[in-house]
């Protein structure tokens, strides 16, 4: 009989919290268990095995970030909204570094997998950052890509320590996305 208070999703969290500690790469079923005082068979009766609880790790992140930018960008428009989005995308990585390099590593299982559904709506919070940039439809696509692009890049190398030279990091993401913010006004009145 599963242990009470232990269901798939309150394992999943839990591995999720294990993950942003230790590092999503050191996360185990063993040093799972250990964390919600059970034995490690007990955890089977909740996920399936080590890639299934990597999966829903990863589902429960790409969700979670997809509302992080919803909400920042709730009521932004233009540079407000790009702005928003960009803070919301840095402070989950910085927050949350495991379970974000879960969400990286997962692959759709098949067309019913919800880390679809949850790509899906995270892509389109981004995509609604950019709206107010009013750009065309072609240049849509490649501007959401520029920014995902970005945006992983910048925390994934703050998150890993990798920006050592004595200049401040967050003036650096303020001057990145005042950068991107003029070329997307300056793309936006070219195609317009």
């Amino acid at each position: 009989m599963p242990r009470a208070g232990l269901a798939p999703a309150s394992v999943t969290e839990a591995g999720a919290t294990l993950a942003d500690e230790i590092g999503f790469a050191r996360l185990g079923m063993g040093l799972l268990a250990e964390r919600l005082r059970v034995r490690t068979p007990s955890l089977y009766k909740h996920v399936d095995n080590l890639a299934d609880l990597a999966h829903r790790i990863a589902v429960l992140a790409t969700t979670e970030l997809g509302d992080a930018i919803r909400d920042a960008t709730r009521g932004c428009a233009g540079g407000d909204a790009l702005t928003a989005a960009a803070q919301a995308m840095r402070g989950f990585v910085k927050a949350h570094p495991g379970r974000y390099a879960a969400a990286n590593d997962a692959r759709p299982t098949g067309p019913d997998d919800p880390f679809l559904a949850a790509s899906d709506r995270l892509l389109g919070c981004l995509a609604a950052a950019l709206r107010g940039y009013r750009l065309d439809p072609d240049q849509e696509l490649h501007a959401l890509r520029m920014l995902r692009s970005m945006l992983h890049g910048f925390a994934a190398l703050e998150v890993a320590g990798g920006f050592r030279i004595d200049t401040s990091v967050d003036d650096s993401f303020t001057w990145m996305i005042h950068l991107v913010d003029q070329g997307l006004r300056a793309t936006a009145a070219v195609d317009g």
